[in-house]
């Protein structure tokens, strides 16, 4: 063949490998680790998320995806432990994975997170609320929930406004997240007159609080605010009744699990709950949350709309961005406002939305809740 003829052969072949590259960018893929608990006796958790990612995974794909590029969720269990979300998160880096929705318990995000930091992965957790998390000054750290700073404020407000001159205990599990959001109840409701007659830690993972029930009686409590997770909440709720202690019980949205119910049975119901504002019964959602139920899943668990709305933040960053380089996507959601299914939000400085409000619920036996009085 000549010379001519090898030039034109090349340059067919370039063209070719050019057109290829260009439908293969046209069509790829953007993958998104989805981090949480898949196994402990949180996993329930992190099925709530999971909710949300898998909806908006599947609406946005539905709708063209990434300017041409399709979600992919790889997901990673750190069963709500430290050290496992170290692991995950290293995994995740070696992956090669850019964006994080995730993780679910703040322990765990906020160990995760010095990794991305460091790695240049940029997470956005739906769940962990933390004030800790994001107090370090990182830039690829973000929350599509509210923080215990402003959880607690909204229990504190409700305990003081009914159960002033009572005798109130408050509890925690002696984890970042449960003692965190048990001192901003403590210190709200001191602040507001209210005197706590007992301020006590409890064993995650236990199953006998007889000892501290005993307590509870001997300080003839009117109401207890527990900071932790649901399964304790569960058995506090059961084995308080079962011994005869008469007072209200109040958690925070770790505790708000339909799973509640079935540990406690009747004693669940009356149980106190902050959770975020039923954003499934807000008509701009209802299509979401009619596809959400079609899926037979649940929109109304606490941790739906705002994993739909992590997800959707990373895809609206990085067309805002112009491309997926986290420290972009990251500059362009501080630098912009977006419209979610948790409302119009806005980011701060820290990654920590402007605003988020909590409402106190009342839990029912079969699991369904109502605003508290």
């Amino acid at each position: 063949m000549s010379k001519k003829g090898l030039t034109q052969v090349a340059l067919a072949a370039v063209m070719a490998l050019g057109l290829a590259q260009g439908a293969a960018a046209a069509g790829g893929v953007v993958k998104i680790a989805f981090a949480g608990p898949q196994t402990g006796s949180v996993a329930q958790y992190g099925d709530m998320a999971n909710v949300g990612v898998e909806a908006a995974v599947e609406i946005i794909n539905k709708a063209g995806g990434v300017n041409g590029d399709k979600l992919q969720v790889v997901r990673y269990d750190d069963a709500c432990d430290p050290k496992q979300a170290v692991a995950v998160a290293n995994k995740i880096v070696n992956d090669k994975i850019k964006f994080v929705v995730g993780h679910i318990c703040s322990g765990a995000t906020q160990a995760a997170s010095d990794v991305y930091e460091d790695e240049g992965v940029l997470m956005v957790s739906p769940s962990a609320t933390a004030p800790a998390i994001t107090e370090r000054g990182h830039k690829l750290v973000f929350r599509t929930i509210g923080l215990d700073s402003m959880q607690g404020p909204a229990a504190a407000k409700h305990i003081a406004d009914k159960y002033k001159g009572k005798a109130v205990a408050v509890l925690h599990d002696k984890q970042q997240y449960g003692e965190g959001i048990a001192s901003a109840v403590k210190k709200g409701v001191e602040a507001a007159g209210v005197k706590v007659a007992l301020y006590e830690g409890l064993n995650a993972g236990d199953k006998d609080f007889s000892a501290l029930i005993t307590k509870l009686k001997r300080a003839n409590v009117d109401f207890v605010y527990f900071g932790g997770y649901h399964p304790e909440m569960g058995l506090l709720l059961r084995q308080a009744k079962q011994a005869g202690l008469n007072a209200r019980f109040m958690g925070p949205e770790g505790v708000g699990n339909k799973e509640i119910s079935a540990i406690a049975g009747d004693a669940s119901e009356g149980m106190l709950v902050t959770l975020p504002r039923a954003f499934e019964n807000d008509p701009k959602n209802k299509a979401l949350a009619d596809s959400i139920r079609a899926a037979k899943k649940d929109p109304s668990n606490p941790f739906a709309m705002p994993a739909y709305s992590a997800v959707q933040v990373i895809v609206d960053g990085i067309k805002k961005a112009g491309a997926q380089d986290p420290a972009k996507v990251a500059a362009a959601l501080r630098a912009n406002t977006f419209d979610t299914p948790i409302g119009n939000i806005a980011f701060d400085a820290k990654g920590d939305l402007k605003e988020f409000a909590f409402v106190v619920y009342e839990w029912h036996k079969d699991g369904s809740k109502t605003e508290a009085k």
